[in-house]
């Protein structure tokens, strides 16, 4: 697994909420479930995100946006749409002031809206619980990030389109990998397009030196790696690894592995059958009460406190 990989492993959608919205003008719908990122692509027809206090941005179809939550936001035709609908934790939909729904109706499997036939036609798929997306991903990302259809060629918006529909054994399982490979397929597109604000250590990766340090780091976490041990590795001094490392990524390389064995340790404390023990062996810790002491420094909660409120959460539903 390299740099890249890492980072974009994280996603395990579950039961994702997934909508495909046909809708004719006006309409406009108040995002306010607090889940930790949504997808929203456009098939048909053009839509406007309007996240609370920035502007407002275009969809065509094609284009693809990533909102990072839990922030409020609106999905409408025209900015200046008052919103009809109000979407709240657990996809539960209210009228403004709190009341069932008169106008979008049910149209069939997993769609909705207001007009079977309005020229506008959405996908929506939504992570509902911090689970299922690794928070080194949401903390790499802007609020809202837009891909433009004409910037790239994927059948992915496609083929969710087509499956979205479908009532067949297994669809919900292929759904969720359908959308954690548009979501991936979406990042990847984006980090790699001029002017996008790409974390430094992602940027760090095409470094012939650095590179192959984050690489080694990446793949093999319970290494007990040094400074030293990187620099014989990626063949220059160890004053010279530190000092392009830091420089490339903004922090020494051993800081970086600190948090990058904890990010580890979270993902994997969610799981229902780790134990502390076997999570601080997976990432490269000695034993329970070293990677108890260095989690509750760096997270302010011990291992087992920290999988405790987790699966709470995740039973509870998005914060």
């Amino acid at each position: 697994m390299d740099a890249v990989a890492s980072l974009l492993d994280g996603p395990r959608a579950h039961g994702a909420f997934l909508l495909r919205s046909v809708l004719a003008p006006p309409w406009s719908m108040r995002i306010e479930d607090r889940a930790p990122l949504t997808l929203v692509a456009a098939v048909r027809g053009d839509a406007w995100i309007v996240p609370d206090g920035d502007a407002a941005v275009r969809l065509g179809p094609g284009d693809v946006a990533v909102v990072r939550g839990p922030d409020p936001y609106t999905v409408a035709d025209d900015p200046a749409t008052v919103p009809q609908v109000v979407v709240r934790p657990g996809q539960v939909c209210v009228t403004p002031d709190g009341q069932e729904l008169p106008d979008m109706v049910e149209q069939g499997v997993r769609t909705w809206g207001n007009s079977p036939d309005g020229p506008t036609m959405l996908l929506t798929g939504t992570y509902t619980m911090r689970g299922e997306v690794s928070q080194r991903l949401l903390g790499a990302l802007p609020p809202l990030l837009v891909v433009p259809g004409d910037s790239w060629d994927s059948p992915l918006v496609r083929l969710l389109a087509t499956e979205i529909v479908k009532n067949e054994p297994g669809q919900e399982a292929v759904l969720d990998r359908l959308l954690d490979l548009l979501l991936i397929a979406v990042l990847r597109e984006w980090f790699d397009r001029p002017g996008a604000e790409a974390p430094a250590w992602y940027r760090a990766y095409t470094d012939p030196v650095v590179g192959p340090a984050l690489r080694m780091l990446h793949n093999s976490p319970a290494q007990p790696w040094t400074v030293a041990s990187l620099a014989a590795r990626t063949g220059v001094s160890r004053a010279a690894l530190a000092r392009r490392f830091t420089a490339l990524v903004g922090e020494p390389p051993m800081s970086y592995l600190t948090g990058w064995r904890l990010a580890l340790a979270a993902d994997l404390l969610r799981e229902p059958d780790a134990t502390v023990g076997a999570v601080a062996r997976q990432v490269g810790y000695g034993s329970s009460f070293a990677l108890s002491t260095a989690f509750k420094r760096s997270r302010g909660v011990s291992p087992r406190e920290y999988r405790v409120q987790s699966r709470r959460a995740a039973y509870d539903g998005p914060e």
